[in-house]
């Protein structure tokens, strides 16, 4: 009965959510709640011992979370639509790398749900190959949105790689055009489910209770960039946790396939590599698996497309900032000028490798990807909430629920509230609270007790 009222409070949490979004307005203070509200109900549950239909019973409520999602059209972000384009567009024999979205070329792709003002028989005036610009004005102007069409970016090419892009065209061959995005919703969906699977399964292995992988399928967060937004972060995530669980059963190989697949979902994962690298023991399979896989996926789209294959990246880096610093880093920008702030931002970058390259084998693997990849996030402060979706699962795997704070920064800056100053504030927050729990932790628990309890239940 417990399990029932938990279900339907994340349930009514979730849709609460999903309609106040609806209506035209971001609900920080209903996510924030809601995330409460969750894990308060979460909590209820694992305070007793755990029973034998416990991974069941998470995994169900995790299924029935995920409905509220599917009953409207994305409202987090319109990518999408663009994943819908990508797969149509591969399916036709042509390379989303090499043509962009209002292409003429491609009209007879058109349809009236990824374009209400253009059809089959219009023209854009849009022909012949992308040419991505670098100076930032330039990427800004060609980066626009056009009220013919929901696909964002729509005058240049893709910027999701390989394996994002097979994923992408898998959903749309067994998705009607008429049905949208839903496809992507559906899948994304059955992806959470999946992981929340994988979490509690794997948390049980460990000896831990299996119903802390509530935090990642009970999730609002989840919920939203999930089965509404239909991220493809919550496939990178999946990838990232099956090669950290490999990692930690002493399958190198199988766990750099993995890393290097999620590499080529969300080019971000890549960040993890110094964590799956053991320096001292001379055992360099798991990332030179991972980069070998992650640099064969893009070699059939090389020979389609050539050098056209790195899509809109360049142009994105500009305009997300990271060129020139500009507006990366929103924590350090509280005390430092650009220049200053890339060269800072390096430094610490280098020296966030380093010491997990130090720290491999002296903790649990999942505990090393889920710090080094929520200090990326905290040096970088993105913008977009949906990056933070495989730091949960991390945190979830790792037992440090502290970095939860970092995704829900992301979406306090996303929502409005942050932007410059305020989203170095937010994303400062973050860092403060993550910092004072690993402080408490280590005041309150001997040196390395913590985490050679769990290594041990992991081995």
């Amino acid at each position: 009965m417990r399990l029932v009222w938990a279900g339907v409070v994340a349930v009514g949490v979730s849709a609460g959510v999903m309609a106040a979004q609806a209506a035209g307005w971001w609900p920080n203070l209903v996510l924030i709640v809601g995330c409460l509200v969750v894990g308060g109900a979460g909590w209820l549950l694992v305070r007793r011992p755990a029973g034998r239909h416990a991974v069941l019973g998470v995994v169900a409520v995790a299924a029935i979370c995920q409905l509220p999602g599917l009953l409207s059209a994305p409202i987090t972000s319109t990518d999408a639509y663009r994943y819908v384009w990508d797969g149509r567009v591969q399916l036709s024999g042509s390379s989303p790398y090499s043509q962009v979205p209002l292409a003429d070329e491609l009209a007879p792709l058109r349809d009236p749900v990824l374009f209400p003002g253009l059809s089959p028989a219009d023209r854009s005036g849009v022909t012949g190959p992308p040419r991505v610009p670098r100076d930032p004005a330039s990427v800004a102007a060609l980066s626009e949105d056009d009220p013919r069409t929901k696909i964002n970016r729509p005058r240049v090419p893709t910027i999701y790689p390989p394996v994002a892009q097979a994923y992408f065209t898998t959903v749309a061959l067994l998705t009607p055009w008429s049905a949208g995005t839903l496809g992507l919703q559906v899948a994304a969906a059955a992806l959470a489910v999946a992981l929340t699977v994988l979490l509690a399964k794997e948390l049980q292995r460990a000896g831990r209770d299996p119903r802390w992988a509530l935090l990642w399928g009970w999730s609002p967060i989840v919920v939203l960039e999930a089965a509404n937004a239909a991220h493809v972060d919550v496939l990178a995530a999946l990838f990232v946790i099956a090669g950290v669980v490999l990692a930690s059963r002493r399958r190198p190989a199988l766990a750099g396939l993995l890393l290097g697949a999620a590499a080529a979902t969300k080019l971000l994962p890549l960040l993890l590599l110094p964590a799956f690298t053991a320096v001292r023991r001379r055992e360099l399979r798991t990332p030179l698996v991972a980069v070998g896989t992650f640099i064969a996926s893009y070699l059939p789209h090389l020979l389609a497309a050539g050098t056209l294959v790195i899509g809109f990246l360049p142009g994105y880096l500009t305009q997300e900032g990271f060129s020139d610093g500009s507006s990366r880093s929103a924590i350090l920008a509280l005390a430092l000028p650009p220049e200053a702030r890339q060269l800072v931002s390096g430094l610490l970058a280098v020296a966030l490798a380093v010491l997990a390259l130090r720290r491999h084998g002296r903790e649990p693997i999942a505990v090393t990807c889920c710090w080094l990849y929520g200090a990326a996030l905290l040096l970088a402060t993105p913008t977009y909430p949906w990056y933070g979706l495989p730091l949960i699962a991390l945190a979830v795997l790792a037992g440090r629920f502290e970095w939860l704070a970092v995704p829900l920064a992301a979406y306090l800056a996303y929502a409005g509230f942050g932007h410059g100053t305020r989203q170095g504030l937010i994303y400062l927050a973050a860092a403060v609270i993550v910092v004072s729990v690993l402080t408490i932790r280590h005041r309150s628990i001997a040196p390395g007790r913590f985490d050679e309890r769990i290594a041990a239940r992991q081995h």
